[in-house]
């Protein structure tokens, strides 16, 4: 298995972005999968996160932070998860990492993890 996460960059604050995750060796439609990051000196924190569509028919949840600027999405054909980021905040700097999992619970539930992709918003 193997997450493979792209599109992150340099952005100007109140910009855009679409990070990307394709997977191999797993099928994301049957999967949970998030989005995480991590800025400099703190713990990685949730970010988003999209349900199997067996679970609630593909629900979505956001950190209250990110809720109405940023939207998970798939691309079931690509096997391909999205993460569009809108009006991009400083705060928002951060590597973003990708994770998909068979099981509920917090972050720890997370089997497996792309390698992270370097999001930086300037002010």
């Amino acid at each position: 298995v193997q997450l493979q996460a792209s599109g992150g960059g340099l952005v100007q604050a109140g910009g855009s972005l679409r990070l990307s995750c394709a997977a191999s060796g797993l099928t994301f439609s049957r999967y949970r999968v998030g989005w995480f990051r991590q800025a400099p000196g703190k713990e990685r924190e949730f970010v988003a996160a999209l349900k199997a569509l067996s679970w609630s028919s593909g629900s979505t949840n956001y950190a209250d932070s990110v809720k109405g600027r940023f939207t998970i999405s798939r691309d079931n054909a690509k096997n391909t998860v999205y993460l569009q980021m809108n009006s991009l905040k400083p705060e928002d700097t951060a590597v973003y990492y990708c994770a998909a999992t068979l099981r509920l619970g917090p972050q720890s539930a997370y089997d497996y993890w792309g390698q992270g992709t370097q999001v930086t918003v300037s002010s």
